[in-house]
């Protein structure tokens, strides 16, 4: 959720408005809208796992659809490079969906082949940048739908919905805590050249933050120790910032403020997801360490 508007995770400082027309926030992006999606967001995750939770992985699902579109289309646009849309599309979605009955083994398996299957609609271009295009395909479906999928399999134990909260609270208090601190208090950059608004005040706030939420999650929906919910909450800290430098490389590397403009005052859906899509790998490792599925 800490996209590239914020002080704390802020990117270049193109186009504050984020496209929007409308005056930014101290912060560097239309703080209204920002806020209105995310509440909308949040609405749709919690009334499908209020409801039935699995249908959690339809939302994941469509999310991953979209924000590989967003990749791909930003990497055809801006390098030439020509991802096997078709090949990663229907691979993200096995990924996803063949981790409810199979699990572990459903999302490797799917992942095998739609690699394998990106070899071979490759073919058809010929020798020039072959190799360039096969290493874009494989990065957008680990980077994309292959994460995705630690989330998809947050929520299949019969206590999914508190892990999945956990998860999502944990990046959204990342997020939210730094970019308060950042806005306030942030002087020191963090990393510069990277995401020129990022500080280590918001850092900071992240970290206190995100601990008081992990220990919060853990010990009152899950059945966890304080201290490993504080263990938990600099970990979705340390991956969530992680995430947003690394999408903050690409766009800059590609020459882009945005993946695209799908989401008013956050830009593409894929902005939206680079703190999240690492933070899922984690949170599945660590509650699976933490809090054993009976």
């Amino acid at each position: 959720m800490a996209g590239d508007r914020e002080s704390t995770s802020g990117a270049s400082g193109d186009a504050p408005d984020g496209g929007s027309g409308k005056p930014a926030s101290r912060a560097g992006r239309n703080l209204g809208a920002a806020i209105g999606v995310g509440v909308a967001l949040g609405a749709v995750i919690l009334l499908t796992l209020l409801t039935y939770r699995h249908s959690f992985i339809a939302v994941i699902a469509a999310a991953v659809a979209v924000s590989t579109w967003e990749l791909a289309g930003a990497l055809k646009r801006s390098r030439g490079i020509s991802v096997a849309l078709l090949p990663v599309l229907v691979g993200g979605q096995a990924m996803l969906w063949l981790s409810w009955p199979f699990g572990r083994d459903g999302v490797l398996a799917a992942f095998v082949v739609t690699i394998l299957a990106c070899l071979v609609w490759r073919f058809r271009g010929g020798q020039d940048g072959f190799v360039r295009d096969v290493t874009a395909s494989v990065f957008t479906a680990a980077y994309v739908p292959l994460f995705a999928a630690f989330a998809a399999m947050l929520v299949l134990p019969e206590d999914g919905v508190g892990r999945v909260i956990a998860f999502i609270v944990g990046v959204v208090a990342s997020d939210t805590g730094g970019y308060a601190a950042g806005v306030f208090f942030g002087k020191h950059p963090m990393a510069p050249r990277i995401s020129p608004k990022k500080s280590w005040e918001g850092f900071a706030g992240s970290l206190v933050a995100g601990m008081v939420a992990g220990a919060l999650s853990l010990t009152l929906m899950l059945d966890g120790q304080w201290w490993q919910g504080v263990l938990f909450g600099i970990a979705l800290v340390v991956t969530a910032t992680a995430g947003d430098l690394a999408e903050s490389l690409i766009k800059r590397d590609l020459g882009i403020k945005d993946m695209g403009t799908l989401l008013p005052g956050h830009g593409g859906l894929m902005d939206r997801m680079d703190s999240l899509l690492p933070s899922a790998v984690v949170s599945w490792l660590l509650l699976s360490l933490f809090v054993p599925v009976l």
